[in-house]
């Protein structure tokens, strides 16, 4: 069996005196889509935040593509070809549209041009010009999946991409993530909406209070409401 595309292995992480993570350990494997669930707390922003490098974990490791990149600064990580896009959004406010999808290119070069992005996100074009700090909180999204888009990752760290957003805009989120699966992109989905994530996943993973505590197929929990209602809590979104 060849080795996963991204390996975490036991991975402790803090917020200076409060032990956040504990011995959270996960693969994706190339052109695998894999969701993270779990209620707010539960540790799955932390866990992205530890593999790209944001947030080092105190102790276990990371590898990608079978190198170690632990530890690694972020910079230095998304030049591997991975790309994450935020909870919250982040972005450069006072800059342009298309000034943050310019300075998100990294030469790496690929499918995802800016012309391509504007292109399948038509919203974007309509506002290539305006401050993003002046976009909807869907336009916002959008661009910042752009942003990653425009790096063309090799896998995508998506974190909460339908929180706060209308329907629609959900939709074509969605629509995206499944186009970048059809094209051989891995992603590490992060979502509060269990079957939303469910329904695009390969497998699925469970996080309560740091810790791992359900993985297998996601076809498999989407079909077991009463499952999801467990492991997520009574408010989870089963539809």
């Amino acid at each position: 069996m060849s080795e996963p595309l991204l390996s975490v292995e036991g991975l402790y992480t803090n917020y200076g005196k409060i032990q956040i993570l504990r011995d959270v350990s996960l693969t994706v494997g190339a052109g695998e889509v894999v969701a993270l669930l779990g209620l707010n707390g539960a540790g799955k922003t932390t866990t992205m935040r530890s593999i790209i490098g944001l947030t080092p974990p105190r102790a276990g490791r990371v590898r990608y593509g079978g190198r170690d990149i632990t530890r690694w600064p972020a910079y230095k990580v998304a030049r591997l070809g991975v790309g994450y896009v935020p909870e919250g959004r982040r972005m450069f406010r006072d800059l342009t549209t298309l000034e943050n999808l310019q300075l998100a290119e990294n030469g790496r070069g690929g499918a995802w041009t800016i012309a391509r992005v504007l292109e399948q996100l038509p919203k974007l074009g309509e506002l290539r010009g305006r401050k993003s700090g002046r976009l909807s909180g869907g336009e916002q999204e959008m661009l910042s999946i752009g942003r990653a888009l425009v790096s063309n990752p090799t896998l995508l760290l998506v974190d909460e991409p339908s929180q706060g957003l209308a329907p629609l805009i959900v939709e074509d989120v969605y629509r995206i993530l499944r186009e970048l699966k059809a094209t051989g992109v891995a992603i590490l989905l992060v979502e509060q909406n269990a079957l939303l994530a469910l329904h695009i996943a390969d497998r699925a993973y469970v996080m309560d209070s740091g810790r791992i505590v359900h993985g297998g197929p996601a076809a498999e929990l989407a079909a077991d409401r009463n499952r999801i209602r467990t492991l997520m809590g009574l408010d989870a979104a089963v539809g």
